[in-house]
């Protein structure tokens, strides 16, 4: 996988409290990249889970059970 570069603005506040926060820690290099990665790939997973239980709200739960012990049955 390739990484790609980014040009991204954040209020100065959020800056200093993040830098802040690395160096405490011991900074090293790219962990300000890690860190904005790690916090986009987290925000993503909670908005797929909530897009995902949003589209499922119209299933009761037994009948997702149902469809998941049919799946696994197949396989």
């Amino acid at each position: 996988m390739s990484n790609v570069r980014w040009s991204i603005v954040v209020h100065g506040e959020v800056d200093r409290a993040l830098r802040s926060y690395l160096a405490r820690r011991g900074t090293k290099k790219g962990d300000l990249s890690r860190f904005v990665e790690e916090a986009v790939q987290a925000r993503l997973f909670e908005l797929i889970v909530k897009d995902v239980k949003q589209r499922n709200r119209e299933y009761s739960q037994d009948d997702i059970f149902e469809a998941i012990d049919e799946a696994l049955a197949s396989e």
